[in-house]
């Protein structure tokens, strides 16, 4: 396992991953000009030559807000995404961000657990946040990082 800043050859592989996870993805012009900021930072984790996922934050004054966390189901329970996270939180930690901060649907049990255990707090709800299927998002805060 390999873990990586994205370039932009790696969007292709990547956008097809989102089209499949989320039910309002980016688009192949979204992830470019993401990766294409200084104050950004994005991540891929390749197996084998082929993306299996990938994460990313904007930074903002000294806070990194998490984008686009997603790993194939193929590869879920293995620990990648919380190896990719800690990889992205450290590289973030290097370019000055202090603390993070996320919004994760409500009913996605197994990332809010993967969130708490990297040390991400429940900070409060965003009411109707989420649309295809409508529903709240948890708003979590890893703050500060020393």
């Amino acid at each position: 396992m390999l873990i990586r800043e994205m370039s932009e050859s790696d969007i292709s592989q990547v956008s097809s991953i989102e089209q499949k996870i989320f039910s309002e993805p980016w688009t192949k012009d979204d992830f470019t000009n993401a990766i294409r900021c200084k104050s950004n930072g994005y991540l891929v984790v390749e197996i084998n030559n082929e993306i299996v996922a990938y994460c990313g934050y904007w930074g903002i004054a000294g806070e990194g807000d998490i984008y686009n966390v997603a790993v194939k189901q193929e590869y879920r329970g293995q620990q990648i995404g919380y190896h990719m996270l800690t990889e992205l939180i450290q590289h973030g930690i290097s370019k000055g961000i202090a603390s993070y901060t996320l919004e994760v649907r409500a009913s996605n049990t197994a990332a809010i657990r993967l969130y708490e255990r990297l040390g991400f707090q429940n900070a409060g709800i965003r009411k109707d946040f989420y649309t295809k299927p409508r529903e709240d998002a948890v708003i979590m805060w890893l703050e500060p990082i020393q």
